[in-house]
């Protein structure tokens, strides 16, 4: 048992939920964590939103903060994988170069993309709540774009300002646009598995 458990431990791995703002990166990361939980793995939590005001205690959002973000992001999941720990990242990564470096840095793994129209991430993000991320970031955005005014703490806005860079050859892809959170996480859950089997992981 003891020689199983290390073996095991070797096979911990990182999975990144990414996806445009409102394609709900959070909320399903956060169903899929709590099933994996319920499944009996151990699995952390880390969330880019939460983590970012650690990083950068005022941040600014500026292209290179996102940089410095993102690295340190990707240098946490790592360690917590080489720590033995199965990690679900939570982030957008527009650029596709922040999870390439991903996949470089962490042993096993996989990138989820949550793929969702923009005009329907736009109608699900303008009924959040202020929180870690900025209400109305989409209405905000296009008032930018109209009128020149500014909003304290908005940078680029994924979808509006800059674009996804989508991975075709992503582990997971999964359509986001007409079906609940239930159903994302578990077809989220039903792809990780399937890559986890191939590759003989936790």
């Amino acid at each position: 048992m003891p020689e199983s458990k290390s073996i095991c431990a070797d096979r911990k791995w990182a999975a990144w939920i990414t996806g445009l703002p409102g394609c709900g990166k959070s909320t399903v990361a956060l169903k899929l964590v709590e099933k994996l939980k319920n499944d009996g793995l151990e699995v952390f939590y880390l969330s880019m939103d939460e983590r970012r005001k650690k990083y950068i205690a005022q941040p600014k959002y500026t292209p290179e903060e996102r940089e410095l973000a993102y690295k340190l992001f990707v240098e946490d999941a790592a360690k917590l994988v080489e720590s033995g720990q199965c990690v679900i990242m939570d982030g957008s990564a527009y650029l596709r170069k922040w999870r390439d470096y991903a996949r470089k840095k962490i042993r096993n793994f996989a990138e989820v993309y949550l793929e969702c129209p923009v005009d329907m991430a736009m109608k699900r993000e303008a009924g959040r709540e202020a929180g870690l991320v900025m209400a109305g970031l989409y209405e905000k955005a296009l008032e930018r774009q109209r009128t020149g005014r500014q909003f304290k703490g908005l940078g680029d806005v994924i979808g509006v300002d800059v674009s996804f860079e989508k991975n075709s050859a992503a582990e997971c892809i999964v359509l986001t646009d007409s079906i609940n959170a239930d159903h994302v996480m578990h077809n989220v859950d039903e792809c990780l598995k399937k890559w986890r089997n191939i590759n003989g992981l936790c």
